[in-house]
């Protein structure tokens, strides 16, 4: 895999935190694509250490893996999209919350189409596959980052900062409010990033959006035959013909979504992102902040 911007920044910035860990066996998924609408077959394989998480697309015969790290993300709206060299895949950050939730840090993600199965909006099957394929130990510790100072981007009302924590963990805090004439109640949501309790009380929670959102993104050619059984729509009274899993599953899915993104560091991440009302480019923003803001201190130490 070509080396990647993580890789590349001075090492002595890098500290061990666990084991690294990956899949005791090949499992597989199958679903309908978000953005496409393909029946999608994708697969987990067992890595190597240090491999980290790539992509493969089995339908573009011949080329590489694409690795799921930040220098590699396109510009998308309303989602995380990667390529490299003419390949591209689209909508990888529930895979990545799955796998990164669970602390599968190598990984090779092969799938025969542009994007992953969108299943119900969650990335309650990719865990499970996980827990069915066993989690690994390796002989190698894994590489972590520790936000050591404030650091911010964004703007009044949508920003994300991120603070040191007193311990060595990631914690996220979202607050989520569309204001009082949403369907869709303010909510505020801290959680601490484990397996087991990804497992129970993050991996089920779902996407959402607002039914009059729908017409025009099937207009864009998004959610083509989905229904709002498949995901958590919102009408004027609340999810229709869906019930929530909990009260504040719209903020437990946006911690979901930062944890993909933020998994595109390549590296554990030890401090506090605190997220008000923002989206995957924000997380896109702040994980470019962060990479940049620990190359210039590196090349300050360096100097």
């Amino acid at each position: 895999m070509p080396a990647t911007d993580a890789q590349n920044l001075a090492h002595h910035s890098l500290r061990p935190s666990r084991s690294q860990f990956t899949l005791g066996r090949t499992v597989s998924c199958r679903g309908i694509g978000f953005v496409t609408g393909a029946d999608v077959r994708l697969e987990l394989h067992p890595a190597d250490p240090g491999f980290g998480l790539a992509f493969q697309r089995l339908d573009c015969p011949g080329t590489a893996p694409v690795p799921a790290t930040r220098e590699f993300v396109l510009p998308r709206s309303r989602r995380t999209a990667i390529g490299c060299d003419n390949v591209v895949i689209e909508l990888v950050e529930h895979v990545l919350a799955g796998l990164a939730g669970m602390q599968i840090d190598n990984c090779l993600i092969t799938l025969d189409a542009p994007e992953p199965p969108g299943f119900d909006g969650s990335c309650r099957p990719i865990v499970d596959a996980i827990l069915e394929a066993g989690r690994v130990p390796q002989n190698a510790a894994r590489p972590c980052r520790s936000i050591d100072r404030p650091l911010s981007t964004g703007k009044s009302g949508r920003n994300i900062t991120l603070r040191p924590l007193t311990r060595p963990a990631l914690a996220i805090t979202y607050h989520l409010d569309y204001g009082p004439r949403s369907p869709i109640a303010a909510q505020n949501r801290t959680y601490v990033l484990d397996p087991e309790t990804f497992s129970r009380d993050i991996a089920g929670c779902r996407t959402f959006v607002l039914d009059d959102e729908v017409a025009a993104l099937k207009q864009q050619g998004l959610g083509l035959g989905l229904t709002h059984q498949d995901l958590l729509v919102f009408g004027p009274n609340g999810p229709i013909d869906n019930p929530l899993h909990f009260p504040d599953e719209c903020a437990r899915h946006k911690i979901l979504d930062c944890i993909g993104d933020f998994a595109l560091l390549g590296t554990d991440l030890h401090g506090h992102i605190h997220a008000c009302c923002t989206g995957h480019s924000d997380n896109h923003e702040a994980t470019a902040m962060i990479l940049g803001d620990w190359q210039h201190n590196n090349l300050s130490a360096a100097a």
